[in-house]
């Protein structure tokens, strides 16, 4: 999962005409780290999606911008717009996320 660094980059990531998947989370955050021990094989059965990572503590007024209250969080986009957002309390085990990837990109 590539990392965004800088709010320009995730722009121009986002404007892809097809969705993307960005996780926002935090280095300090637990969920983030559990979320972490299972995302790999989510990864691999979603990798015709793009998939990127940003540190909300480092890439400020992202998670504010779009409405991001807890991390981990998972947000779709395509076309510059927000598609779809699972909050933090909706990603704490696998079948969550897969059930979420499954309602939104199917």
């Amino acid at each position: 999962m590539e990392a965004i660094q800088t709010v320009e980059q995730f722009n121009d990531i986002i404007s892809s005409d097809k969705p993307v998947i960005i996780k926002f989370y935090a280095d300090w955050c637990p969920d983030c780290k559990r979320m972490d021990m299972f995302i790999g094989e989510i990864l691999e059965q979603y990798n015709n999606y793009d998939w990127y990572q940003v540190n909300s503590d480092e890439v400020a007024g992202l998670a504010e911008k779009y409405d991001v209250m807890g991390i981990p969080s998972l947000l779709i986009f395509q076309n510059g717009e927000k598609v779809a957002h699972r909050h933090s309390a909706y990603t704490k085990t696998p079948d969550d996320v897969l059930s979420f990837l499954q309602e939104e990109l199917a």
